[in-house]
């Protein structure tokens, strides 16, 4: 019998990876060895395994750099329209397999660094993740600054370089314990400090009204040295930026105020003005309205929007004489989405600038303002909207409050204009919310001061203009837009799963990769038994790999066997990893009373973050780990049922995990969850999905056919009806045996047999006040997931709708969102042309 391939042998025979040619690997393992002798080792005998990443790392960023030159250059000469993508969140992971798949080198340097006696895959792992996001909406900008590079769109993503992201998660005895992400601690070798850029941001001061127009004075300065990212499209050889921010404190820092003596402290103090870009805020979908935050918020928008006019005023088909000085045509050249309210001081600071600075009237400023600027709504969650204190904002930016109370003084004139007599309405509509304590509404000031508004899937599109923004929806309908987010098949299918990306090459050719509907070809297959048995065998050896890799990091044995039944993403009560539990325990009572009945082996796997500061979300992980303590150690139970937390979830373990997935939970309330993007990433890896109707689950069951996803409780409607009645948890405890089975074992302490009462918390929520309405959804859920046990039976079947849902996720690639967006918000055309590469002779 033949030697099985080693995993090395099998990557060289992934074509999407690249073509791996002689002069290739040859080049790559000189300039490797040059970085590694240069730019490392120099009086070291010895290298480290590090000292091999950053070799590599360095290698192929040389790849990039001629190219991100010739880009920009471009850019300079041609002056298309460009788009600036402002996010306080960038969640990008790590970039050199990225970076190799997006320049068709990966097999070249996977030969090169084998010849070396090196394994690529062994020094990918070294590198840190760029955690700088949350989740959803800090993943999406990363996707999109992808499909922006790879679509051909002058594009550039401005937000901060935090020196702490995302905390790393440790669980100790069940609880999740934080610890400080200090990625930056060995150096980033895809980033460029760019000081001849710095600018500064003020803060503080006061307002001046003086015969020469309005003056902020008296400010405190902080400085904004920006750190530039490369951002390759897709084999077109286009390299964008991702320009994120870091706070320095300017030298004269607490110098010039006459403290005599106060060398040493005022030296000392430049840390507090550092801090803006210190560490990113662990908060997902809940606002938090520190000061720091504020400042960071406004640090992002005020040195983006300098660095905008910058090269707006200073570009001119590469004219060097001739600057642009008229911003009066600034929304022909330039775009600016706003993801989520964080950045959206950019509308009062670009009125600042343009009424300050540059002297123009307000109705013109204004125009300008309203035609550059989008906003993109990501949550309906109340606690989750931005609604800055009135008394903050006053003492940290006095001038820009001054514009959001003239800004809300016209847009009320316009609102009783159009509704007379509507008192009612003025209040619902102002920016500025009356009370106690006067707050700034921000997703108001976001709506009025743009010219596009959409959410992020088609029902949370129509949710927002029937509910939260109704009534703005009823003056200005043309404003609002859905824009259904999307994933990038670059990293979410040929870089996390080649093995995958390869078998439908063979079947459809690769152009999928930068048109992801052409999948639909593959449905033609969908009867074909060689793809049924190439995608079986392709998920059973990802299940395999993921099983060793959990032994080897978590210390658990699983059953490769066994469904791979998966819920990853923040821990919330709204995503209701609750309803999940509810169905292990009941999983698990049904084993224990018939145990010799033939059931679906299941391996449950639960990870994701719980915000520091959300009680109820450290409680739902100590309550999963718990239930996990028990089922895993029951010998009764045997393999037949795994429960486990996957510690730390984050870009990089979802590559591995989402692959090796059979079932993925989508089981957020109806209304609640305003698209998800994992959920596609599911089901573009070969998952099928249990989901209720809600986000984006809506459009995936229209394209597959809701008869190839399991959906299952309440609609929004639904849900609606039950909160006009009332909802009453108890009711359905009351009717519910299996229900109130493991309602009382969690409140009894079968789980927590030294803190019986350690889970009341959770069951009182439950019982009492559950906005998510859990015990209402829990019988159809249970039927739902009996449907899949017995699905999962029948291999044959169950892969054949595992093609019909790979075959129908084409429009969820972030290259048509991305498309979209172009042509109906920013007014730019995509284009999948090649622009020439460094070594191609010029035009």
């Amino acid at each position: 019998m033949a030697k099985p391939l080693t995993d090395q042998e099998k990557r060289k025979q992934i074509s999407v990876r690249g073509l791996a040619g002689v002069e290739n690997v040859t080049d790559i393992k000189s300039n490797f060895n040059r970085h590694l002798h240069y730019t490392l080792v120099k009086d070291r005998n010895v290298a480290t395994k590090r000292d091999y990443y950053f070799a590599l790392a360095n290698t192929v960023r040389d790849h990039l750099v001629g190219r991100w030159i010739r880009t920009q250059q471009h850019y300079y000469e041609k002056d298309p329209k460009r788009v600036y993508y402002l996010s306080l969140e960038f969640y990008m992971g790590r970039t050199l397999q990225n970076t190799m798949v997006n320049l068709a080198l990966e097999n070249a340097c996977d030969e090169a660094t084998y010849q070396l006696g090196l394994d690529m895959e062994e020094l990918q792992d070294i590198e840190e993740d760029a955690g700088l996001g949350n989740g959803g909406l800090g993943r999406l900008a990363a996707c999109f600054l992808d499909s922006m590079a790879s679509l051909g769109l002058a594009a550039y993503g401005y937000g901060i370089r935090y020196e702490f992201g995302i905390f790393n998660q440790k669980i100790v005895d069940g609880w999740q314990v934080e610890e400080a992400d200090d990625w930056l601690r060995y150096g980033n070798p895809w980033e460029k400090a760019r000081p001849e850029y710095m600018r500064p941001v003020h803060y503080y001061g006061r307002v001046e009204h003086t015969p020469g127009g309005v003056k902020w004075v008296d400010t405190q300065v902080i400085l904004a040295l920006p750190y530039d990212t490369p951002i390759p499209g897709y084999r077109n050889n286009v390299v964008n930026t991702m320009r994120l921010w870091s706070a320095k404190a300017p030298c004269d820092f607490n110098l010039k105020d006459f403290n005599v003596g106060g060398y040493i402290q005022a030296v000392l103090d430049r840390n507090l003005a550092e801090n803006i870009s210190r560490v990113l805020y662990p908060n997902d979908n809940f606002f938090e309205g520190k000061e720091l935050r504020l400042k960071q918020e406004y640090f992002v928008v005020a040195a983006t929007l300098q660095d905008i006019i910058r090269r707006f005023k200073s570009s001119k088909f590469g004219s060097t004489e001739f600057v642009r000085m008229d911003l009066s045509t600034l929304p022909d050249k330039v775009a600016i989405q706003l993801n989520d309210t964080h950045p959206a001081l950019a509308i009062p600071e670009l009125m600042r600038i343009l009424m300050d600075l540059e002297e123009i009237p307000w109705e013109k400023a204004w125009d300008i303002v309203v035609r550059t600027c989008a906003y993109t709504n990501h949550t309906v969650l109340p606690e989750a909207l931005e609604r800055w204190p009135i008394d903050l904002f006053q003492n940290l930016l006095p001038r820009h409050l001054d514009i959001v109370y003239e800004i809300n003084r016209r847009h009320l004139e316009r609102v009783a204009q159009q509704f007379p007599g509507d008192e009612d309405r003025l209040r619902r509509m102002s920016l500025i919310e009356e009370g106690d304590h006067k707050k700034i509404n921000m997703a108001h000031l976001c709506i009025v001061g743009s010219h596009a508004v959409n959410g992020v899937a088609r029902i949370h599109s129509e949710i927002i203009k029937d509910t939260v923004f109704k009534d703005f929806y009823e003056m200005d309908p043309e404003k609002f837009q859905n824009k259904t987010n999307g994933i990038t098949p670059r990293r979410w299918l040929v870089m996390c799963n080649p093995g995958l990306a390869e078998i439908i090459a063979e079947r459809i050719g690769d152009d999928y990769i930068r048109d992801l509907d052409q999948l639909k070809n593959l449905l033609e297959f969908v009867d074909d038994d060689s793809l049924i048995r190439d995608v079986a065998k392709i998920k059973q050896e990802n299940k395999m790999k993921f099983s060793a890799y959990l032994e080897e990091h978590y210390k658990v044995k699983i059953n490769p066997e066994s469904m791979f039944d998966v819920q990853v993403k923040r821990i919330h009560e709204y995503k209701r990893q609750l309803l999940n539990c509810l169905h292990i325990i009941t999983f698990y009572n049904r084993i224990k009373k018939q145990p010799n009945e033939a059931w679906t082996p299941r391996t449950i796997m639960i990870g994701g973050k719980a915000a520091p500061g959300y009680h109820t979300a450290k409680m739902i992980i100590k309550l999963i780990t718990a239930i996990g303590d028990i089922v895993n150690h029951d010998a009764v139970v045997g393999d037949r049922l795994k429960v486990i937390f996957l510690e730390n979830y984050k870009v990089t373990l979802a590559e591995k995990i989402i692959p090796a997935s059979d079932l993925s939970e989508q089981i957020s309330t109806a209304g609640t969850e305003a698209s998800g993007t994992g959920n596609m990433k599911f089901m573009l890896n070969g998952a099928l999905t249990i989901g209720t109707m809600d986000g984006a689950n809506v459009e995936m069951a229209e394209e597959a056919g809701e008869e190839n996803l399991f959906i299952f409780g309440m609609r929004v409607d639904d849900v609606k009806a039950v909160d006009q009645t009332g909802y009453d948890a108890k009711s359905y405890y009351d009717r519910i045996p299996e229900l109130k089975q493991a309602m009382d074992q969690i409140s009894g302490g079968f789980f927590s047999p030294g803190q019986p009462d350690l889970f009341k918390d959770i069951v009182d929520m439950l019982m009492n006040h559950d906005r998510f309405k859990v015990f209402a959804d829990y019988e159809e859920y249970i039927k739902c997931q009996d449907k899949v046990s017995a699905l999962y039976k029948d291999p044959k079947e169950w892969t054949k709708m595992v093609i019909r849902n790979i075959g129908s996720s084409g429009k969820f690639s972030s290259d048509r969102t991305i498309a979209q967006y172009a042509r109906e918000i920013w007014g730019m055309e995509p284009s999948l042309e090649k622009i020439p590469a460094p070594d191609d002779p010029r035009d």
